[in-house]
């Protein structure tokens, strides 16, 4: 697959021209999290801020308000000081061309961004993690191990009569959830919460029955005897489960059994750390295990912030998902082109441990990812959202910042519905003039390549 980036030509954000007037966007695709809600409607008002009056999306609203007429002459800065867009690449492509094991963390962008970053990662020899990186290293993990039965936002809509959501309350992080997937199709259903207490905006549902059982529980008990239960085993097999706890997971094991479509809904973010991944597991093996005598499917939200385009557009181009190193030409003899490992390449633990020499934070999202703090002797070099200028500022002379667009916003763009397969193109509800990801990490590309040249490497 390839994806063109409609993306404006980058220019110099301190000679940015002034916002249009006034215009509303409709069928506006929101980029702020991976639901990519597709039927919003986005004022962009004189000045450069932007609306969204006809939602009640807060986490929409809370990303909108990042937006404002200074983005448009947010200037560079190589340390304390203004430069130009000229000047800050110059030195980003010093910084780069000299490091040794570079970190690409945070990696919040869309497909095209991910696209030009891998290829510089290529050139200089970086690591790639994403900010969400612990929650999709779960995922994938589970995914590597013992395989998954995904189902679609559609599928919910149209087929789920048992929604079933562990440890998670999705209107937390996802306001319009269950607008998007359940509200105004008059089908009965059954919102059974399991680990959690229900998700308040369940209850506004017409035709729903919303319950919890086992809200204090253990998760990993509770799975580890669900488990058993939907492989055929006795509760009483199983040593020291409570009988309470039994009869509980018992009777929602026979209600997936006899479920026209039961679909098993989690938060790859909210399940309990370091082991994640093995809930995952256990969900799976429920559903494939339903799947032998009915219709079931499990639904992970996440993928936030550019994850899902990002891991995906990654694994296209490598073979291996995120937290990968790319070994720059010439490679030392011996070593692989490729080293996945998401224990080793995880984001807080080079920085811990100093196992790094220069850090690319990409940040083009709002809010903005937060910058992580200075580490001695490591550059950085961020491609962030304006609202980061002053802290990347307030780092010292080892930062150089440029600002960029955010896919959806300034420019073009395309990213990956929660789901998986889906594939969403972002229209520009402003043009405030700044650089896209894509465009600077090619300019970056370009100059380590002249460099190269020039020290006789090919």
């Amino acid at each position: 697959m390839h994806f063109s980036p409609t993306d404006p030509s980058p220019t110099s954000p301190s000679n940015a021209a002034s916002p249009p007037a006034a215009s509303i966007t409709r069928d506006w695709t929101c980029p702020f999290c991976a639901l990519l809600c597709d039927d919003l409607a986005v004022e962009s008002r004189d000045g450069g801020t932007l609306a969204a009056p006809a939602t009640e999306c807060s986490r929409l609203a809370q990303a909108l308000a990042c937006y404002g007429a200074a983005d448009a002459h947010c200037a560079c800065s190589v340390g304390a000081d203004d430069t130009d867009l000229d000047t800050a690449l110059a030195r980003a492509a010093q910084i780069l061309a000299a490091a040794r094991r570079p970190l690409f963390g945070s990696l919040t962008t869309d497909v095209a961004g991910a696209r030009a970053l891998y290829a510089l990662a290529a050139e200089c020899g970086a690591i790639l993690d994403h900010l969400h990186g612990d929650a999709l290293s779960a995922a994938t993990l589970a995914l590597q191990d013992r395989g998954a039965f995904f189902t679609t936002l559609s599928e919910v809509r149209t087929r789920a009569d048992l929604l079933v959501f562990f440890g998670c309350q999705p209107s937390r992080r996802y306001p319009r959830f269950f607008a998007r997937t359940l509200a105004g199709t008059g089908a009965a259903r059954e919102l059974v919460f399991v680990g959690c207490q229900p998700d308040p905006a369940a209850h506004g549902l017409a035709n729903a029955r919303v319950e919890s059982i086992l809200h204090d529980a253990d998760p990993f008990d509770t799975l580890a005897l669900w488990s058993a239960l939907s492989e055929g085993r006795e509760p009483a097999a199983l040593r020291g489960a409570p009988a309470d706890a039994s009869a509980s997971v018992a009777a929602l094991q026979a209600r997936v059994a006899a479920a026209r479509y039961a679909v098993l809904v989690y938060e790859p973010a909210a399940l309990p750390g370091p082991h994640a991944a093995l809930l995952i597991e256990a969900l799976h093996r429920i559903v494939k295990a339903a799947n032998r005598t009915a219709r079931a499917g499990c639904l992970a939200l996440g993928g936030d912030d550019g994850a899902l385009a990002v891991n995906q557009t990654v694994t296209w181009l490598s073979g291996l998902p995120l937290r990968t190193h790319v070994t720059a030409p010439p490679r030392v003899n011996g070593t692989v082109a490729l080293d996945h490992d998401p224990y080793r390449y995880r984001t807080a633990r080079l920085l811990a441990n100093g196992e790094i020499d220069a850090l690319l934070w990409v940040a083009s999202f709002a809010p903005p990812a937060g910058l992580p703090d200075p580490q001695p002797g490591v550059p950085t070099i961020v491609l962030g959202h304006p609202a980061l200028a002053q802290a990347a500022k307030a780092r010292g002379g080892a930062t150089v910042f440029i600002p960029v667009a955010t896919p959806g916003i300034d420019s073009g763009g395309h990213l990956f519905r929660t789901d998986g397969p889906v594939v969403t193109p972002l229209a520009a509800a402003r043009r405030v003039p700044l650089p896209t990801v894509a465009a600077l990490a090619a300019q970056l590309a370009e100059r380590l390549q002249a460099q190269h040249a020039v020290q006789g490497r090919s």
